[in-house]
This record gives C-alpha cells, structure tokens and sequence, in this order.
C-alpha cells in the first residue's frame, strides 16, 4: 500500500462515503478505504488533504473516489436458486400471457447493485435459455466505473468458468483488449485543473456476452437511497442481494420500503439468504421455500 499522508483521517472519510452513499464502510476495510482514497487523489497529481477540499466542487472527481472506495464484489450465477425462481416467475408470467393471448406487458427485472454487471447477466442468460421473449433486465449501480464495464459485458476466464453449461451459449471469445478509460477521464479533469497526471494503461483477455442478449438489458446509475426509482416502471421481480449490508438497519427499512414501491401487485423482492430478517411489512409475504430470501407483493 502506498502512503504518504501521515495524518489520514479514515473515519472521516468514512463517514463522507456514508454521507454520499449512505454505504456503511466497516473498520476492517480502513485499510481498502485508504488506498482508494489516496491512488484517487495521487491519479490527480493531489494529496489527501487537497482531495478532500476539492470533492465538493469537482462532481467527476467525486465520481471517481466513490468509483475506487466501493466495493464491487459479483460473479456469474452467485445464487443460482435465486436465479431459477426468477426464471420459473418469467416463465409463469409468459404462459399467462400465452394463454389469454396478450402478450404487450413486459415482464420487467431490476437487479439492484449490479456491480459489473455479473447478476445482471446471469439472469439474462437464464431466461435467454428457457428461450422466453418479452422481458427487459435493468441493471443499476452508483458507479460509473463498474457500470461502464457491465455494459461492454466483458469478463475473464475465470467468470466464464462460472456459467453453466446450458449458458455457454450466450458467450463468445474476444482478443485481447486495451483498457485505458481512467486515463481518458482523468485528463479530461486534468485539464481543467491544470496538474499533471500519468496515463496508465491495463491488457486484459477478456470473453463477451453475446450482442443477442444485449437488446434487452439495460444499465443505469442510481443510489437506492434516491427517493427517485431509475424507472417509472413497477418490477415483476427486483432483485436486491448483498447489497443491504452496508447500509445501517434504519437505512434498510427506507430502502425496502422505496423496493416494494416499485414492486408490482404480485411481484417479488428477493435478498440474500439471511438477509433482513427484522423486516415484516403488512403488504408483503415471505414465500416459503428452503433456499431463497423472497417476499411476494400482496397488496398496494
């Protein structure tokens, strides 16, 4: 780790990323959080001290301290019981429609703290594979960073070693890429600042999702601690695991509250195992089932 600012104030910090966020980062990621803040600021040409008196102004060099201090953790297919019951839900929600002939409302997924995409993608696949038609796969996150890498749905050989085989299907291989994105946006602040920064560029051997999954998943920045949905459409299915850790208990009740606000009559919120489990609110129901966190919406 490299260190140069002798009077690092981690608990500040901490609480900035709470304020901006309302992420809860625990003190043993102090460590995480430094280093976030100080290869910020050194990417600038800054120190720790000037970093911090210019985030209130600099709403790109904001962007990027949140874009390095969260964390960003996912992989394929995580929870794939998780994964099934959505895709036995879309599976329902399209034989209804078959039946009744109407086939024009879409059934509509939100998987919330997205990171790199990797759930996001999952799910597609999965109902991509049941060969089911008529849906839409958002994605959301609060940085542009991760965002960015979930929509080009490039990954490593490890994350492909992830995907089932009935899902291999849904990828294809790439040549080797050169990823100097940082480089790009930092100049474009250093210009304005006028101080001196290093491009550094990274190669990576990267597979792709394939363009046929691409039509219809969507990725969008949003912190659900915004009163504000990233859609005004209500979700079949919003899928929120992993993400309610890092925020304190209060901060999860508002968060559940707002997710069921944009659950459809009918639909599901669906968390991590163990997730939660203080929360009993009146117009949703627990669905009783061995491996999976879910509650369906009983009533407005």
């Amino acid at each position: 780790m490299i260190r140069y600012d002798h009077d690092f104030d981690a608990r500040q910090w901490q609480r900035y990323i709470e304020c901006e966020t309302g992420f809860i980062l625990p003190n043993i990621q102090y460590n995480w959080l430094e280093n976030a803040v100080i290869q910020t600021a050194l990417s600038y040409g800054l120190t720790s001290v000037q970093l911090w008196q210019q985030l209130p102004f600099h709403d790109e060099l904001r962007q990027r301290l949140l874009d390095k201090a969260l964390i960003h953790e996912s992989r394929f297919f995580r929870h794939l019981p998780s994964i099934d019951f959505v895709t036995e839900c879309a599976e329902q929600h399209q034989r209804r429609k078959l039946t009744t002939d109407d086939t024009s409302e879409m059934f509509r997924i939100w998987s919330v703290g997205c990171a790199s995409g990797e759930e996001t993608w999952s799910l597609a696949m999965s109902l991509a594979a049941k060969q089911l038609s008529n849906y839409t796969i958002l994605g959301t996150d609060v940085s542009q960073q991760v965002l960015a890498k979930a929509r080009l749905g490039q990954y490593d050989d490890e994350q492909q070693s992830l995907i089932p085989p009935y899902c291999q299907q849904f990828v294809q291989p790439l040549q080797p890429a050169i990823i100097d994105d940082e480089a790009s946006v930092g100049n474009a602040y250093l210009s304005r600042i006028n101080v001196s920064r290093t491009n550094v560029s990274s190669s990576y051997a990267y597979w792709q999702i394939t363009a046929t999954l691409k039509s219809q998943v969507r990725f969008a920045l949003h912190n659900i601690m915004d009163e504000k949905p990233p859609t005004a459409h209500l979700q079949q299915v919003i899928v929120c695991q992993n993400v309610l850790l890092y925020f304190r208990k209060f901060d999860q009740r508002d968060i559940l509250a707002r997710l069921s606000k944009q659950c459809a009559l009918g639909g599901y919120i669906i968390l991590a195992p163990g997730e939660a489990l203080f929360w009993r609110p009146s117009n949703m129901r627990r669905i009783a089932h061995p491996q999976i966190n879910a509650w369906q919406k009983i009533s407005t």
